[in-house]
């Protein structure tokens, strides 16, 4: 940047020079410690959940026209995953309205600040404010600070974006809202890596991720104190990743898993489908039902944008399975029946390639014990190669008398005599207990997803209706 903003003291520099990272490396072990402590005592409740996503829908918005954009760090520059995260809030019993929550914390970002983790220094622009053009420099226990650039300002909402030095190319946004109940405060970041050195340290060593994660965490804490309020119902914090590869999660993320895929073609299923209702327990198989209860819905039909169709996407697009256990790659351009996935299966901190075919999609609404229910699924095939033999079904219900909704999720299956070694060997030894950890996590995940994703709508409801209110939208 050319000259300074009126009433600025500092200049932000062009790269942040050596002694000044070297001078904020020597508090990251202490403020790392003090951190991670912290972390693991903490009281508020939360509700993660990580899910893929596309560069579609969780891309960042676009930056605006008026503001300067020299330094800014654009995340196509960056490295490794798009991460868009989502950290939410409610608050009861506050002393102040949505406006003169954002008024206070833009007149001091520290009020809100882990002071242990980062602190916000002003080098550009007005003190006891802010408005778009100002810059700051996000002091924090490690080898880099943060510089960053206010791009958008509402009575209601700030943005950010980062610049030139910071450890993440991307923007953040800081928003509240009130209704006649509570007020509501959320962050919202679009963010990768800003080079290879930064996505090494977050995507490989999980205690930076989580030291990132507990820091924002923090924040709606100390906007709860600040509000002179309490918490309602802890955190809810959603994760959508975009992997690097084309900026798509279907992608290959390598020509081995992309050879690996085109070879399933060849593969046929490796039990006998003809055969499925003699497969009991009797016979060596074993067969597992489990039901998730969801959000309910009115009485009904489906509604849209309710339960039961987020669910009904979040399975179609395979998202329920835990990326740290089961990644899935496959072509979206084939027709879904009949299409192949190669599932990379993290086992003693190595992935190994299964694949699994999916059989047929159903729907239909029909009378079940006197009740009648809408479903909606698809199950997949294991294929020869695989340390599993059995069918796996993905569903969601709707009770149309009550307006139930639930997650079901139903599995034939027994331990198979091919597939790679270690995989059978580790099933052999542990494999039930991964197993039925498996089947639970992909129910909780379709709850919290469906929670969240309901929550996200009501608080983009909630910001268009402040918007529209404020002159704003």
């Amino acid at each position: 940047m050319q000259g300074r903003y009126p009433g600025s003291t500092l200049r932000m520099p062009a790269r942040v020079p050596l002694s000044r990272r070297l001078a904020t490396a020597s508090r990251w072990p202490f403020g790392v410690a003090l951190t991670s402590w912290r972390y693991m005592w903490r009281t508020v409740p939360m509700h993660r959940s990580e899910a893929a996503g596309t560069l579609a829908e969780d891309g960042p918005p676009d930056l605006p026209d008026h503001v300067p954009l020299d330094e800014v760090l654009h995340p196509p520059g960056g490295a490794g995953p798009l991460f868009h995260r989502r950290y939410r809030g409610r608050i009861r019993q506050a002393d102040m309205g949505a406006r003169e929550l954002i008024d206070t914390i833009s007149a001091d970002l520290d009020l809100v600040a882990p002071r242990e983790f980062a602190s916000f220094t002003k080098v550009q622009g007005e003190k006891g404010g802010m408005t778009v053009g100002d810059e700051y420099v996000v002091r924090m226990p490690g080898p880099w600070d943060g510089p960053v650039r206010v791009i958008a300002a509402t009575p209601t909402s700030f943005r950010l974006a980062t610049l030139a030095g910071h450890l993440e190319a991307g923007q953040i946004e800081f928003r509240a809202d009130a209704d006649h109940r509570s007020l509501g405060f959320e962050i919202e970041s679009w963010a990768r890596s800003g080079d290879r050195l930064s996505d090494a340290l977050y995507s490989h060593l999980r205690l930076a991720k989580e030291v990132q994660f507990h820091m924002w965490v923090s924040v709606l804490g100390k906007v709860a104190e600040l509000a002179h309020g309490r918490s309602e119902g802890g955190a809810v914090v959603t994760t959508r990743r975009v992997d690097p590869a084309d900026q798509r999660r279907t992608a290959p993320p390598s020509r081995r898993a992309a050879r690996q895929l085109a070879a399933l073609a060849g593969l046929p299923v490796n039990f006998d489908t003809s055969r499925l209702d003699e497969y009991t327990p009797e016979t060596g198989w074993r067969r597992d039902d489990m039901v998730e209860p969801l959000p309910a819905e009115a009485p009904g039909q489906p509604e849209p944008g309710g339960s039961w169709e987020l669910t009904r996407r979040l399975i179609t697009d395979y998202q329920l399975a835990d990326p740290s256990q089961v990644r899935a790659v496959y072509d979206d351009r084939a027709p879904f029946a009949g299409r192949d996935m190669l599932l990379r299966i993290r086992f003693a901190g190595v992935r190994f390639g299964v694949g699994v075919r999916i059989g047929d999609a159903y729907e239909w609404t029909r009378e079940i014990d006197g009740r009648p229910a809408r479903v909606y699924g698809w199950y997949y095939d294991t294929l020869e190669g695989h340390f599993e033999q059995g069918r796996m079904h993905y569903e969601v219900w709707k009770w149309l008398d009550s307006g139930e909704v639930q997650f079901r999720l139903h599995a034939v299956s027994r331990r198979a005599e091919t597939g790679p070694w270690i995989l059978r060997t580790g099933f052999l030894a542990v494999g039930r207990i991964n197993q039925l950890q498996f089947y639970r996590r992909n129910c909780r995940r379709a709850r919290r997803f469906t929670e969240a994703q309901l929550e996200t709508d009501r608080a983009w409801r909630r910001r268009r209706t402040t918007a529209a209110r404020d002159g704003t939208g």
